[in-house]
C-alpha cells in the first residue's frame, strides 16, 4: 500500500490541519528503525515475556524512574517493539518535513514485517496484549522531555485501538491499529530529536542482549566501564547479581550484541591480597563489564591510510616503518 502524504504544517495564523480520515495509514515504514535515546539508556519496560505484575524502579544519580503495572503487567522488552515502530514512523515524517500528530494508524502486517514476526493467529493476540500494557502501564520520571517536566504519571499510549472490517462469512479481520502516543515521548522526538538508529538484528536478540545493545548504543563512544552492580541496574535486571554474572558470562562466550564487544571483567584477587589478608565480612573485589564499538568495514582501511600520510607529512618512510614493525628483532 502505498504511503499517503500528510499536509506540511501550517504557518502561523493559518487555517488549522484538517482531520486526517481514520485509515490514512502512516505505514509502511520507509528507513531505519529508531528510538528515542532515553529509552535506550534507562530501564523502563520489564525483562520478561510473560506478565511482570511487579513495580519497576531506578534511582541513580540524577536520574529516577517508577514504573507501574497495570492489571495486565508492566510493559515488556517486548512490547517495547510497538514503540519503537512508532518512533520510526514519527521520526522518518519530520526527517521528510511532513506534519505530525500524536495520532499514528498502521498496519500490523507491517509492523509484524519490520520486526520480523510472523503474521499468525497467535502474534494478533500478542499484538492486542502489547497494547493493553502499553496503555496501562504507568511511568513517573524526573526525566525531562522537549524542555519540559512533568509531575505524576503517564501512559505510553494515552489511546490504543484495533479496528476491524468484518468478511462475508461475519469473520473479523483487522483493519488498522490506530494510537495515540504520549506527550511526554512526543515532545522527546519532536523537540529532542535525540534519535538513534538500531541495527537490524536487534530483534533476533534476547531481552538481557537487547538492553545490553540499547546502553552501548546510547551511551558508548569509545568505552563504557561499569562494576557489575551498577550495570545490572542499567539494565533493568531485576533478580539476584549472581543470576544476572552468569547470564552475562554466557553472553560473552557468544559475543553476538551487533556492532558492539562486551567483556567481563573479574575482580583482582591479587590486588586485594596485596592489601593483606581481607578481614571478615570485607567485600570482595568487584567484578567490571567493558563494553567497546566493533571496528567497522573499512575502519582498518581508514587508520592505515591516515598512518600513511602523517608519515608522508613528517618524512619518514611508511614502508620501512612496517618493516621495521614486522622483523624479528622488533617483535623480540
Amino acid at each position: 500500500m502505498a504511503r499517503s502524504t500528510t499536509p506540511a504544517r501550517p504557518a502561523s495564523g493559518s487555517a488549522a490541519v484538517p482531520h486526517r480520515d481514520l485509515f490514512t495509514l502512516d505505514s509502511p515504514l520507509h528507513g531505519e528503525i529508531r528510538g528515542e535515546r532515553s529509552l535506550m539508556a534507562f530501564p523502563f519496560f520489564a525483562l520478561s515475556k510473560n506478565a511482570w505484575m511487579k513495580p519497576l524502579t531506578y534511582d541513580h544519580a540524577t536520574v529516577s524512574i517508577e514504573v507501574r503495572p497495570s492489571a495486565s503487567g508492566v510493559a515488556t522488552i517486548y512490547d517495547k517493539e510497538i514503540v519503537l515502530y512508532i518512533a520510526s514512523l514519527m521520526a522518518a515524517k519530520l526527517e521528510a518535513g511532513e506534519h505530525v500528530e500524536q495520532d499514528f494508524i498502521f498496519t500490523a502486517h507491517d509492523l509484524f514485517s519490520v520486526t520480523g514476526s510472523n503474521h499468525s493467529a497467535r502474534s494478533y493476540n500478542r499484538l492486542s496484549e502489547a497494547l493493553e500494557r502499553l496503555q496501562g502501564t504507568q511511568i513517573k520520571t524526573n526525566i525531562e522531555a522537549g524542555g519540559e517536566g512533568e509531575e505524576g504519571f503517564f501512559s505510553w499510549l494515552s489511546e490504543a485501538k484495533l479496528h476491524y472490517s468484518r468478511t462475508k462469512s461475519g469473520e473479523r479481520r483487522l483493519k488498522a491499529v490506530k494510537v495515540r502516543l504520549c506527550d511526554w515521548l512526543f515532545r522527546a522526538i519532536l523537540l529532542d530529536r535525540h534519535v538513534l538508529d538500531y541495527a537490524a538484528a536487534y530483534f533476533q536478540l534476547g531481552p538481557i542482549e537487547r538492553r545490553i545493545y540499547e546502553v552501548a548504543r546510547s551511551t558508548c563512544e569509545e568505552e563504557l566501564d561499569l562494576d557489575l552492580a551498577t550495570f545490572r541496574l542499567q539494565i533493568g535486571y531485576q533478580n539476584p547479581l549472581s543470576n544476572f554474572k552468569a547470564a552475562l558470562k554466557q553472553i560473552v562466550a557468544t559475543d553476538g550484541i551487533p556492532d558492539y564487544h562486551l567483556e567481563l571483567v573479574e575482580g583482582d584477587a591479587g590486588a586485594a591480597a596485596e592489601e593483606g589478608a581481607p578481614r571478615r565480612g570485607r567485600r570482595a573485589p568487584q567484578s567490571r563489564v567493558v563494553i567497546t564499538p566493533r571496528p567497522q568495514p573499512g575502519q582498518a582501511v581508514l587508520s592505515t591510510t591516515r598512518a600513511i600520510l602523517e608519515s608522508a607529512e613528517s618524512g619518514e618512510s611508511p614502508d620501512a616503518e612496517l618493516a621495521a614493525t614486522d622483523s624479528p628483532a622488533a617483535a623480540g
